[in-house]
């Protein structure tokens, strides 16, 4: 069994073909899949796709292309969304200096905000960070100061320094199909080289599929591709990898039954 920890299903590249999506990742022995929120006004949407499916869970947050549209939501407010029994996580939450979505101040007030709320609920909160290293490493650093909060950097490409910062933190590192990429030898010995309790694999589908899809839409039954590169980075079997992250991926996430 494996488990994708992060896709978007209420994207629209997945509305004609829910139903199939879903099958085929039962198919691939995908377990659990939680489709990941960008915006918390947009929970209705998210929780209709998790109510549909027995193995769909969701998490809610803000995105930080949309810190601006959505500045101001306090932590209180994630916290009583999450009161819903397919809201297992907080997020997607963080920083991203690569585009130029959302002005850095809202992005780091709304994550402060989802880490009170990960902090205050027990929940894990679901980090993005891109091109943002060293601001995130001192958010990060001064949040576990005031208290500690359970996490994961998700769709990881960021430098080992900050990866081993999170660890040191008791955070977790998600990798996605940028693992395969003939250009990630770097990418792929920091997985390597990460402790194996605290590594999960993820899809971030319908984006970034795996070398033998690329150029393709991705999905969750395509986490198994990850998997494997994972696994050979490592030097250990699939099934371990299989049965190591989705260990790890109850731990962190651990309203979603087992």
């Amino acid at each position: 069994m494996l488990v994708d920890s992060h896709c978007h299903l209420d994207f629209p590249d997945f509305a004609e073909d829910l139903d199939g999506i879903v099958s085929r990742a039962r198919a691939a022995g995908i377990g659990r899949m939680v489709t990941i929120s960008t915006r918390v006004r947009k929970l209705t949407q998210l929780l209709a796709i998790a109510e549909r499916f027995d193995d769909v869970y969701c998490s809610v947050g803000t995105h930080p292309h949309n810190a601006d549209e959505e500045d101001g939501i306090a932590p209180d407010e994630l916290i009583a969304l999450t009161q819903h029994p397919k809201v297992v996580a907080l997020g997607e939450a963080g920083l991203d200096y690569f585009y130029d979505n959302g002005s850095p101040e809202a992005q780091a007030r709304g994550f402060r905000a989802h880490i009170a709320a990960a902090r205050a609920t027990g929940l894990p909160l679901v980090i993005h960070t891109r091109e943002a290293d060293e601001d995130c490493g001192r958010i990060l650093e001064e949040e576990a100061a005031r208290g500690s909060f359970r996490a994961v950097l998700h769709c990881y490409t960021g430098g080992r320094e900050l990866a081993l910062k999170a660890v040191s933190l008791g955070l977790y590192i998600g990798f996605t199909g940028i693992l395969t990429f003939k250009k990630s030898e770097a990418l792929r010995a920091l997985a390597a080289e990460l402790p194996p309790d605290r590594i999960l694999v993820e899809t971030d589908s319908p984006y970034l599929a795996p070398g033998k899809f690329r150029g393709k839409r991705n999905e969750p039954a395509y986490v198994v591709e990850v998997a494997k590169v994972l696994a050979e980075a490592r030097g250990v079997s699939l099934e371990e990898i299989s049965r190591q992250t989705t260990e790890n991926f109850f731990r962190l996430f651990s309203k979603v039954p087992a």
